[in-house]
């Protein structure tokens, strides 16, 4: 029987953390796996039981954003239906829901506060990192009473340093608003390095660094994970948490 199974598990104090994987879904083609995501081609029946299958891992529904890149962050009303909304995270302290961000390179960022009951996941890719969306996402969770010093958070896998090669311009511009970033391939061109500049963001808000998981593989070089870098035309998996 197919069963949505977590690739990569992650401890986060008060929730269960998990990435998922292409292993466990009935997508097929381009697509073959667990994808997770609409909007990319795929059959519409074959995600809607995608996601069922993971529901079930979970117990509970899932809440999913239309996703864009943005540094906009939905928090969840306390009560009923959560509707699908254009955000790049997602902020709650509800404990019959689980929250899902969607990723294929970008990174999926995962964040839990076990004193005030408050979880968070947020999409950061390049646009998103530097346009603050983790930092506007820690900003909501303050709003529910979240402390940064009683956070822990994961930073899942995504493409990494050495195989995120960007024009040497790009770097330049991004290294001058988050210096963490500047980085270059293994075959010595320019590159982004955004896990680097997520625990800087992070760090910096006051989380401390013992409690940012980055033990994550790169998307690039895992066949395990999509990339879109690797295969333009492909799914989506998914940084999913709940309170425990």
């Amino acid at each position: 029987m197919t069963s949505a199974l977590p690739a990569r598990a992650s401890r986060l104090r008060g929730a269960r953390a998990l990435f998922t994987g292409r292993e466990g879904g009935v997508s097929t083609g381009e697509h073959a796996g667990l994808n997770l995501a609409r909007h990319v081609g795929d059959e519409e029946h074959a995600v809607t039981r995608n996601r069922e299958l993971l529901e079930a891992e979970l117990g509970v529904p899932l809440v999913f954003v239309n996703q864009v890149h943005s540094a906009e962050v939905h928090a969840l009303p306390p009560t009923g239906m959560a509707p699908v909304v254009t955000a790049d995270a997602l902020v709650t302290d509800r404990r019959d829901v689980a929250l899902a961000i969607m990723v294929a390179d970008c990174l999926p960022v995962l964040l839990s506060d076990p004193v005030s009951g408050t979880i968070a996941a947020a999409h950061a890719g390049r646009a998103g990192l530097l346009g603050g969306v983790l930092q506007r996402t820690l900003e909501v969770m303050a709003e529910f009473g979240a402390r940064p010093a009683d956070l822990t958070a994961s930073i899942g896998p995504a493409i990494c340093g050495a195989c995120y090669e960007v024009p040497a311009a790009m770097r330049e511009e991004a290294a001058q608003q988050l210096p963490a970033t500047r980085a270059s391939t293994s075959w010595g061109t320019p590159s982004l390095d955004l896990r680097a500049g997520a625990v800087a963001v992070l760090s910096a808000a006051g989380i401390p660094r013992d409690a940012i998981d980055t033990d994550h593989p790169c998307t690039l070089e895992e066949e395990r994970f999509y990339s879109y870098r690797r295969q333009a035309r492909t799914g989506r998996f998914a940084g999913v948490l709940r309170h425990v």
